[in-house]
């Protein structure tokens, strides 16, 4: 892990800095501890959706469902809640639905050959579609104790950051030290060469999607939680945030290439940038050209590096 940061993840964890220097100059407020606990509450849902999408994207594939999945399931909890359901209940009903809706998108691209922007792009309206039919794109208001998830805090440190670092370690972990890691990498390093080796490529990448799944529910639960109510359009617009982390902390768009501890730093950089044009009263029209430019500029670096080591 330590040499892995030394070597890959140093140049984007050098702009993190040079980011929150500027910023800490520009504005006193940034370095305040309660906005820095802000920033890790506000990077927390995008950034558990990064580690999934980074997953799918490293074996060459790409979701677009995440964002309208993850509302979706915030839904979904609404709805249980209002039931009467019990917190474990739902809990495990919203992981095991997120993970098969992300696991019909896997099948659908790797058994049926559908393109996988396609296909997730598909998943992503249905998804939008039945939000809008269960709630009749009312929000939802309910209390419950599974909120605590995306709105409570030990001490001054949000619930939800801590889950956050929680997935990044486990997964930091599950790419270096496990089979199912390791062929991830390798069916997006060579699909074909991963077959002959002896790895069910096709499976490898349902997996990916499922795991994906997974983490999108638990966004999902987060998500209401922070707004202690289910709002149908919630995930509009977090799957570019999840992309954007993914390409800024490094992952090659082609596949193969990528890191955790990555994910985290671009969507650390991400917050920072975010945050800085709330301190600095800038238009929020700004925030999102701004991150445009960021997100072509990551792409076009890593386009460079690969030719260059095609060359």
């Amino acid at each position: 892990m330590k040499k892995s940061l030394k070597i890959k993840e140093l140049p984007i964890f050098l702009v993190l800095m040079a980011g929150c220097l500027v910023v800490s100059i520009l504005t006193p407020y940034f370095l305040k501890a309660d906005n820095i606990f802000n920033v890790l509450r506000q990077i927390a849902v995008y950034a558990i959706l990064a580690v999934g999408e980074a997953l799918i994207i490293i074996t060459g594939e790409i979701d677009l469902s995440i964002g309208y999945l993850m509302g979706l399931s915030g839904v979904l909890v609404a709805l249980m809640a209002k039931a009467g359901l019990p917190v474990p209940l739902i809990f495990i009903l919203t992981l095991m639905f997120a993970t098969l809706v992300s696991g019909v998108s896997g099948v659908l691209v790797t058994r049926f050959g559908i393109n996988s922007f396609i296909a997730t792009l598909g998943i992503q309206n249905i998804c939008r579609g039945v939000s809008l039919l269960l709630t009749g794109g009312i929000t939802i208001m309910v209390n419950n104790p599974i909120a605590v998830l995306g709105s409570g805090y030990v001490g001054k440190m949000p619930i939800c950051s801590i889950i956050m670092l929680v997935v990044i370690v486990i997964f930091a972990w599950f790419v270096k030290r496990t089979q199912l890691g390791r062929n991830i990498f390798a069916v997006g390093s060579n699909f074909t060469a991963a077959k002959f080796s002896g790895v069910d490529a096709e499976v490898v990448k349902t997996k990916a999607f499922c795991i994906s799944g997974l983490l999108v529910g638990l966004c999902g639960i987060i998500s209401f939680g922070t707004l202690k109510a289910a709002d149908p359009t919630a995930g509009s617009g977090y799957e570019l945030d999840a992309i954007a982390a993914v390409v800024i902390g490094g992952t090659s768009m082609a596949g193969g290439e990528g890191t955790i501890v990555g994910v985290l730093i671009g969507a650390a950089i991400m917050g920072v940038l975010k945050n800085a044009f709330v301190l600095l009263k800038i238009s929020a029209y700004w925030q999102v050209i701004v991150l445009g430019v960021v997100i072509i500029a990551a792409v076009f670096m890593d386009s460079i590096k690969r030719l260059r080591a095609e060359k």
